[in-house]
């Protein structure tokens, strides 16, 4: 039976005990426009991805900011991330990354496609290109560093062109990384489709070749970024470059909380990385670098453990296993139930005992068909029936009605729409609202309540006697 997460099968991962995460949230997210983090957002940054268990990290090193920031992270003293460069593909700015004591590796930027070697970079021919590129390499190698090749535009590359010269990289440097950038994100993660869209046929290429590593740097353009990592790791690449939300240029990256959560959650061996600040972390971005992270986004998503209909929300209670993936504890979130226009008794009965503990110190038990729920559950459909409601009831409202129920009693089988009254009749007089602080103070206590037991409010004592 599969009824706990503890039940669920994990995947086997072909290459999983090879597999590390390099983040470039402060490279290649400070890209993202209108996005700018001074050295103390890099820091915290820095200190998150210490927390989750991120091997490396890249960062640019053009100005004395960039290189301070780069000290004071490395100043820390962790074994991870490490902290590397990125450079162009020229001595200067392999030379800018030389000058930051205590980097021991650098990405260089290598274009393939067409429109970036002879459009964007204005040059003559793939044998331009090629020399550029291997010169840069070889300047780095001479120079002690540790490298990663990032072949720009994969997926629109000429393959004639681009697996010749990856030979050439590795027989300059056969433990480099070669970075897969699918720039566009016009790759794709099926098997048995060829290059250039084809990323396992690119990959396993690779690795005929010789590649001794393969990193996936996927652009999310088409939505697919989460679908090309995977496809890349699953066929024989062991790192995963990534940022934090998928900040980026355009539509973003790979997001590393979603390809980390899938890794912990769902396949073997990844005890080594932690996803327990991470709600914390999207906190973060927001309040401090201005990002806005959707109510629905995956993993972080303030709406990834909040139910509202009736189904939903009846499982939930029941067994939280049946509508979430993981336990919120897992990424430091917390479960929301909310009552909307969606919602069932089951919740309503739920949100009750909870008001009447906060209201009056007690330990209570409902019943789902108390017809008081009914009642609190009529109520709330009349006002969406209107169709001037487009939120969510709040907890203070509800504590309203569990006033109107539960505490003044009011009978639940009557119906409350207006109907006239005979003259005979005088009208009923409803009992006035009280505010919380002036409800009873009872001891706490566990007790179940029932239709018809009423709550009376005792008047303060005032130490007179009559």
């Amino acid at each position: 039976m599969m009824r706990t997460y503890e039940d669920m099968p994990k995947i086997r991962l072909p290459h999983a005990a090879d597999i590390k995460i390099s983040d470039t949230t402060i490279r290649d997210g400070c890209q993202m426009p209108g996005v700018v983090m001074k050295k103390s957002h890099k820091l915290k940054i820095f200190e998150y991805l210490h927390d989750m268990g991120v091997e490396k990290l890249e960062t640019f090193v053009y100005n004395d900011r960039d290189k301070d920031a780069c000290k004071s992270m490395m100043d820390y003293g962790y074994e991870f991330p490490e902290v590397t460069g990125w450079a162009r593909a020229n001595p200067a700015d392999i030379d800018e990354v030389l000058k930051v004591d205590g980097i021991k590796e650098t990405g260089i930027l290598m274009s393939v496609s067409d429109s970036h070697v002879f459009d964007k970079m204005g040059l003559k021919s793939y044998e331009e290109a090629e020399q550029k590129y291997l010169k840069a390499l070889q300047y780095a190698v001479d120079h002690g560093l540790k490298t990663r090749c990032h072949i720009e535009d994969t997926s629109r590359a000429n393959y004639d062109f681009v697996y010749p010269f990856v030979q050439k990289l590795i027989d300059i440097d056969p433990d480099t990384i070669i970075r897969i950038c699918d720039t566009l994100g016009y790759g794709i993660p099926f098997p048995g489709y060829e290059e250039p869209y084809g990323i396992p046929a690119v990959v396993k290429r690779f690795k005929d070749m010789g590649v001794k590593h393969i990193e996936m740097h996927v652009h999310d353009d088409f939505g697919l970024g989460i679908g090309n990592t995977l496809s890349g790791l699953w066929y024989g690449a062991d790192w995963a470059s990534l940022t934090f939300l998928g900040i980026g240029e355009r539509a973003g990256n790979t997001e590393l909380e979603k390809i980390m959560a899938f890794l912990i959650t769902r396949v073997e061996g990844f005890d080594k990385y932690n996803l327990h600040k991470v709600t914390e972390f999207a906190e973060y971005m927001e309040q401090e670098i201005g990002l806005r992270v959707p109510r629905n986004k995956a993993i972080v998503g303030k709406n990834i453990f909040s139910h509202e209909s009736g189904i939903h929300t009846a499982g939930i209670i029941k067994n939280p296993f049946t509508y979430e993936p993981f336990p919120p504890e897992l990424v430091g979130g917390k479960r929301n139930l909310m009552i909307g226009d969606t919602s069932g008794t089951e919740v309503i009965r739920l949100k009750v005992e909870e008001a009447l503990s906060e209201l009056l110190g007690i330990k209570a038990q409902v019943d789902k068909h108390d017809p008081r729920i009914k009642c609190i559950h009529k109520d709330i459909q009349k006002m969406y029936d209107a169709e001037d409601r487009r939120s969510s009831v709040s907890d203070e409202e509800l504590h309203d009605f569990v006033r109107k129920y539960f505490v003044f009693q009011v009978d639940g089988e009557v119906e409350h729409e207006e109907q006239e009254v005979p003259a005979t009749r005088k009208k009923a007089v409803s009992a006035p609202r009280i505010p919380a602080e002036l409800m009873p103070a009872v001891s706490p206590a566990s007790i179940n309540i029932e239709h018809g037991q009423k709550f009376k409010i005792a008047k303060k004592a005032t130490g007179k006697k009559k």
